[in-house]
């Protein structure tokens, strides 16, 4: 809080259809909610002023907005965008909400940003306890993570393909084809026969046919990951960060490139203020230690 301007908590509760808007006057008991279009920055933002010029006018001095939002579906642009506009913006972790054990909680979009509002004034007076405020990536630490998180992706659906193939093969007695990984698995599948020796039926053969093609797609597609990971790397006008640390990491022994980029866009760019913090995003250490530092593609989840 700065010394002389008093402070307006205002909290959003972001969906996709709609933002519901919530504003907390200085020493206010009462929050003050507007709803708009979801995505609508133009009425967002003409709402912010109308709120800051109302109390300024009422109060006769200066106000200062404080801007939250939960951490999910809509990541950091909003962030980014309120302060570019030179507005104070704070991300919270949901999770980490403190909230009453007594019956049932009543949720709805107004209370929550009510809750919201009070638990911003709560931690902008000193009390931490109340929840925890996530770190907000730079553009290019956030860019740098979707290489190593599609490549994961992939590799997940590669395994999901080679399961069921193998699955449906399976279940008619067949143990084995070839050209799983590429080749001729056409030819292959046209000789195969089942287990008791009968051929392929038309449906079954047509589904794995079809499983084979997305197998191969998603192949092709981990080839064009790992060929722009590469570029990432050695690219001079690349906007990867901190490169450096990627060639560094390859020098150890049994470090290759792909996990190097990962420790990297993951890890190493993240601030850790004491090595139990780092070893509780590891998952080297107990529970009491865990720290929210960043969140990945949404969904209010932690980044361990």
């Amino acid at each position: 809080m700065t010394e002389h301007n008093l402070i307006c908590t205002v909290a959003i509760e972001l969906s996709r259809s709609r933002w519901v808007v919530g504003a907390l006057p200085p020493d206010g008991t009462k929050v003050t909610v507007k709803a708009m279009g979801g995505g609508d920055t133009a009425q967002l933002m003409a709402h912010l002023n109308r709120i800051e010029a109302e109390l300024e006018s009422e109060l006769g001095r200066p106000v200062e907005l404080k801007i939250c939002y939960e951490a999910g579906y809509d990541g950091f642009w909003l962030a980014r965008f309120l302060r570019d506009r030179g507005l104070d913006v704070y991300v919270l972790d949901a999770s980490s909400f403190l909230v009453s054990r007594r019956g049932r909680r009543t949720k709805t979009d107004r209370i929550d940003v009510e809750a919201m509002a009070f638990t911003l004034r709560a931690y902008l007076a000193g009390d931490h306890g109340v929840c925890r405020v996530v770190a907000i990536p730079t553009p290019e630490a956030e860019d740098a993570k979707r290489i190593s998180r599609e490549r994961t992706r992939l590799a997940s659906e590669r395994t999901r393909h080679v399961n069921r193939i193998r699955g449906l093969l399976a279940l008619h007695g067949i143990r084995d084809i070839k050209g799983l990984w590429g080749g001729g698995w056409r030819e292959h599948l046209d000789i195969l026969s089942t287990g008791d020796g009968r051929p392929l039926g038309r449906h079954l053969k047509a589904e794995i046919t079809r499983e084979f093609e997305r197998l191969h797609l998603t192949l092709d597609q981990i080839k064009a990951v790992e060929a722009d990971r590469h570029d990432a790397l050695l690219d001079p006008a690349s906007t990867f960060p901190d490169r450096s640390k990627v060639a560094t990491l390859t020098k150890l022994a049994g470090i290759g490139e792909l996990s190097a980029t990962l420790l990297v866009a993951e890890v190493f760019h993240r601030p850790f203020s004491s090595r139990r913090h780092l070893a509780s995003y590891l998952g080297l250490a107990p529970t009491p230690y865990e720290l929210w530092l960043n969140v990945g593609d949404g969904a209010g989840q932690a980044a361990r």
